[in-house]
């Protein structure tokens, strides 16, 4: 990962149009290739930022140009440079899910039937450079399936799911592949993000999952 702190002033230009006026920020380059601009408040929460896949030119007039294979485009202008390192991260392990959603994920691959006839499991924690996708399957007519698991569905969640579909689709052994975000419960705004990324989404019930009551699960 490289760390940048500058003066610099941010332009987007794609379906729309955005600047950031300059002042000092934190540019995170990722080893995914991902582009993100900081402000000292808002969280995690980036200003701007490019997901993979992407390319970042560095221009002799100190001028970043970040395109993704929409042709967006992230200009970022450096004014002042008063940071620059990198470092290697390795592998993360990823993140150890809660009793519940660990349980969701051995559930639903158990019963990946329920998903729909012909359903497949290949497997679970299925991994890819930037973390494991919970289950990867395929479904009646072949096509292999994403499924992201949360207990409660948020647009992080759709976010994380993006990300492994883009890495998925380069393998020209699994493409296409599709994806289902499966949650407890699925916060309006992430339905709309996943339905925008054309992302299935499917809530579990987990008693129904373990057999405590009817076993369907409700598609939309």
């Amino acid at each position: 990962m490289r760390l940048v702190i500058a003066r610099c002033s941010v332009d987007y230009a794609g379906r729309l149009t955005a600047h950031l006026p300059s002042a000092p920020r934190l540019i995170l380059v990722k080893a995914d290739g991902s582009v993100s601009i900081h402000a000292d408040d808002r969280a995690y929460k980036p200003l701007n930022w490019m997901s993979p896949p992407c390319t970042l030119k560095e221009g002799d007039d100190d001028v970043w140009t970040v395109v993704n294979k929409a042709g967006e485009k992230l200009i970022i202008t450096m004014e002042e440079v008063l940071h620059d390192s990198s470092h290697e991260l390795g592998v993360d392990p990823g993140l150890i899910k809660d009793g519940v959603e660990a349980h969701l994920q051995e559930l639903l691959a158990d019963r990946i039937e329920t998903l729909g006839d012909g359903w497949t499991l290949i497997r679970r924690e299925y991994p890819t450079a930037i973390g494991p996708v919970d289950i990867l399957c395929r479904d009646g007519d072949g096509t292999t399936v994403a499924v992201e698991i949360k207990r409660r569905g948020e647009i992080d969640g759709v976010e994380q799911l993006t990300r492994y579909l883009e890495l998925l689709n380069r393998d020209p052994h699994l493409a296409p592949v599709k994806g289902i975000f499966a949650a407890q419960e699925i916060k309006p705004q992430a339905r709309v993000l996943a339905t925008d990324r054309s992302i299935g989404c499917v809530v579990l019930d987990y008693d129904a999952l373990r057999g405590i009551e009817d076993d369907k699960l409700r598609l939309f």
